[in-house]
């Protein structure tokens, strides 16, 4: 998949910008606070309707202005081409347009455009908590199957109405449990095809980071993942099923004084080792910033074997922490495997060495306050 020209209004620090893409590379260099990450982040947008820079789109528009847009021209090795819009006004929220026709729903976008990014807050993937782990995987498998996205929101929903009644019912505790059970076979119904699906896709994974680690690295250090949730993770929804019932009735009494759903994937952790050692607690800073590279150049290549479309692939700021060998190795890796990729670059980096820029296949960019100039 590519994304062959974007144009920005009011997006940031870019009043009025159009972008015409090359199809593989396209290195964009800059000063900080240039707008080189707000051109990536705009990319991001279109393809899952969010910023991965803020959570609130209201601060995204311009200093002076009440909305921005955002509209992208996409073209697949297999899919028809199409345009991607993105508006956002503080009166009408936002919305999605897919050839100038609104979406019904935001989450509707995902997967139409699978992107993988690499940016400095990925750190807290590896030294955070399971919050930002849950997130990357939900990410992950969602650009995968629409029907996990589907399960997210409704167990979220469902969730919602059980915390409800559990913080707000104030008959006997015989009477609760006769209101909580609706709900919990939603729970259940929704979190079983969650879990299974995340052992799933994690089990599968764990040979694509151990390959992409010791590429990334020169190490003969073993990564691999551990799945934590409420039962032992299984991939077959029966026995995740039958799980999840048992530990909802062992919970329930617990649940009922702390007014609060305590059983779901919604706990889930994703712990990160290398080899015994966990990475959170044990690792140095070279190695949790060389397993997040390790983790989205895996989640690259594995979409790269699911999907039909190499995804694209955002790197921000990233090759300013890595030596010459981890650069080297890196650029030959996106060179062999990568789709069309965008890195951006504060301070000179000797791509020239690696790659040839011939304003065709590969692209240079210098953005300065807001405008973009092809080298």
């Amino acid at each position: 998949m590519r994304n062959t020209s974007l144009r920005l209004q009011n997006f940031r620090n870019h009043v009025d910008t159009t972008v015409e893409w090359a199809p593989h590379l396209n290195v964009i260099v800059g000063k900080n606070g240039a707008g080189k990450t707000n051109l990536i982040d705009a990319i991001h947008y279109l393809c899952m309707s969010r910023s991965f820079v803020t959570n609130s789109d209201r601060y995204v528009s311009h200093h002076d202005a009440t909305f921005f847009m955002i509209k992208g021209h996409f073209e697949g090795s297999i899919r028809t081409s199409f345009d991607v819009g993105c508006s956002y006004s503080w009166g009408e929220g936002k919305k999605i347009f897919v050839n100038e026709s609104p979406l019904d729903r935001l989450s509707d976008l995902i997967g139409m455009v699978p992107v993988v990014v690499l940016a400095p807050g990925d750190k807290k993937l590896t030294s955070e908590g399971p919050k930002e782990r849950r997130s990357f995987i939900d990410s992950f498998i969602c650009q995968l199957s629409p029907r996990y996205l589907q399960d997210l929101l409704d167990f979220r929903k469902a969730r919602k109405q059980r915390n409800k009644l559990l913080q707000e019912f104030r008959g006997s505790r015989e009477v609760l449990k006769t209101y909580l059970e609706p709900w919990n076979v939603q729970l259940i119904e929704y979190g079983t095809r969650i879990v299974a699906k995340r052992t799933e896709v994690l089990n599968r994974f764990q040979d694509y980071l151990a390959r992409e680690y010791e590429l990334i690295s020169g190490m003969r250090h073993k990564p691999h993942l551990e799945y934590q949730t409420f039962c032992e993770p299984s991939e077959e929804e029966e026995t995740v099923r039958e799980r999840y019932a048992a530990a909802l009735g062992d919970e329930q009494e617990h649940e009922m004084e702390r007014e609060l759903t305590l059983v779901g994937p919604h706990r889930d952790e994703i712990v990160f080792y290398l080899d015994d050692f966990e990475l959170r607690r044990y690792g140095s800073q070279g190695q949790h910033r060389l397993f997040a590279l390790a983790l989205k150049l895996a989640q690259l290549l594995y979409f790269s074997d699911e999907l039909d479309d190499l995804p694209i692939f955002l790197l921000d700021d990233v090759f300013g922490d890595l030596d010459a060998e981890r650069t080297r190795v890196l650029l030959n890796a996106l060179i062999e495997h990568a789709g069309q990729t965008f890195v951006t670059a504060a301070n000179p980096i000797p791509f020239d060495e690696y790659v040839t820029f011939d304003g065709e296949k590969n692209r240079k960019y210098r953005v300065e306050q807001g405008q973009v100039t092809p080298l």
